[in-house]
């Protein structure tokens, strides 16, 4: 039986209620919701104009509901009072398709089919910006190597505990906090789970991030590439299927640590990546950190190459241990819904054809990538990664034509929109107009 809000929210003493989707970029919408009226909200939804969000509707469509997920309820730890729901949209009494927590929701309903569940879990790496948005907020954050530098680390003490002291909280598990390979650059890392759950966290995670740093008069960005000669902001996601307790890409005789099916999951990311980059780097600026040169820290910490391999950071596939592998393409702008399920419906192509993703090589990709000719390469604008969705046929099947068309017609409005201000070419500098429509991704 379903939750009762208002009970809790008597129980729990939530005055207020946040009822909050994401849309098809990404942004968090919300409307705050009086305890006295969540009833009705629980059983019929909030209302939205679809139009005035990033979803391919138009003014005279019908209201949208936004009908919350009880399971999904957060309290906000810095605001007692307040409760945050994750919410699926309906329209005309029907799931809206284009909802991204629903698509993800139809891929996780077809990887049950097979008695198999995805857990994962994502690293989110941020900067701590000026209020002004204009710099890092640290001076003194000024090491070529920066990377695990305990002063600068220590220097956002307060800010740092503040948001693991809310998720050890909210039950998250934080486990490490540290301070990244770029200046002002930070991660923070909580316990793997069912895709969902960690997609809602995921969301949360950043609006908390953001919320705290503001506490803390500083801001914080996601942008994949907020800086010209600073390692860009990914969001890794560690990957493995379960049935029950059992994790399904175990394999202990092999030489990774992987099963034939976790090989198959991987080798339908392999093949579908080119396509997959429209949703895991979703942005403008998203394509000056990937097939990017070399940082001030001497890398760029991100993929060019279409690979995997073992413990080895160079390539876009990593296995780290066995019975799990990490996808280092996805950036700080991915949509948190959009990137588990672009992995769950490649990961199922992979399955369904039994696809082989070939030998891993055991090399240093970024110095020895002319040795392999034939690699296929990702993406370096948006418009290829675009056009590559276009003719996907496998995500297109998986996701419906007509959102996936829909994600196309807006995107390629924000990239007519970037078109008549400027110019992009990665040699250059960071253009306003990404700062603009980035800076709070």
């Amino acid at each position: 039986m379903s939750k009762n809000l208002s009970r809790i929210a008597k129980q729990k003493k939530i005055k207020y209620f946040l009822i909050s989707f994401v849309d098809l970029f990404g942004v968090l919408r919300s409307k705050l919701v009086p305890a006295r009226a969540i009833g009705e909200m629980q059983k019929n939804g909030a209302g939205f104009a679809g139009f005035a969000t990033w979803l391919d509707m138009t003014p005279a469509d019908s209201d949208m509901f936004a009908i919350p997920d009880p399971d999904s309820l957060i309290i906000l730890p810095w605001k007692r009072e307040v409760g945050w729901l994750a919410s699926d949209l309906w329209m005309d009494g029907k799931p809206v398709d284009a909802s991204p927590r629903i698509m993800l929701k139809k891929q996780i309903q077809k990887l049950s089919k097979r008695n198999l569940k995805m857990k994962s879990g994502v690293e989110c790496e941020y900067f701590l910006l000026s209020d002004d948005g204009k710099s890092i907020s640290d001076p003194k954050d000024i090491q070529s190597k920066p990377c695990y530098d305990q002063s600068a680390l220590m220097r956002r003490y307060e800010l740092i505990k503040e948001i693991c002291d809310c998720m050890i909280e909210l039950g998250w598990n934080p486990y490490q906090n540290d301070h990244e390979d770029a200046n002002g650059q930070f991660e923070m890392n909580w316990d793997y789970s069912d895709s969902l759950i960690t997609a809602d966290r995921h969301t949360f995670f950043k609006f908390m991030v953001k919320s705290l740093a503001e506490k803390h008069e500083l801001r914080a960005t996601f942008m994949p590439k907020p800086f010209e000669n600073l390692t860009g902001n990914g969001c890794h996601a560690h990957i493995s299927l379960w049935d029950g307790k059992s994790n399904k890409f175990l394999e202990k005789g092999d030489r990774l640590g992987l099963s034939k099916l976790a090989y198959n999951f991987l080798g339908g990311i392999i093949k579908n990546a080119t396509s997959l980059a429209a949703f895991f780097n979703p942005t403008i600026n998203s394509y000056r950190r990937i097939n990017a040169p070399p940082t001030k820290s001497g890398a760029s910490w991100s993929p060019s190459s279409i690979s995997y391999t073992g413990n080895n950071r160079t390539h876009m596939i990593r296995v780290p241990d066995p019975g799990r592998f990490e996808l280092r393409l996805m950036d700080g702008s991915s949509n948190p819904y959009l990137l588990q399920a672009g992995v769950m419906a490649a990961g199922l192509d992979g399955i369904n054809n039994k696809t082989d993703p070939g030998e891993p090589l055991f090399c240093n990709m970024y110095t020895d990538h002319k040795n392999y000719p034939n690699l296929e390469r990702l993406p370096n604008e948006l418009e290829e990664s675009l056009e590559n969705l276009e003719n996907s046929k496998v995500l297109r099947e998986a996701f419906g034509e007509k959102v996936i068309s829909s994600y196309i017609k807006l995107k390629k409005q924000e990239i007519e929109s970037f078109d008549t201000e400027e110019r992009f070419d990665k040699r250059s500098l960071i253009t306003s107009w990404e700062k603009n429509n980035s800076l709070d991704c």
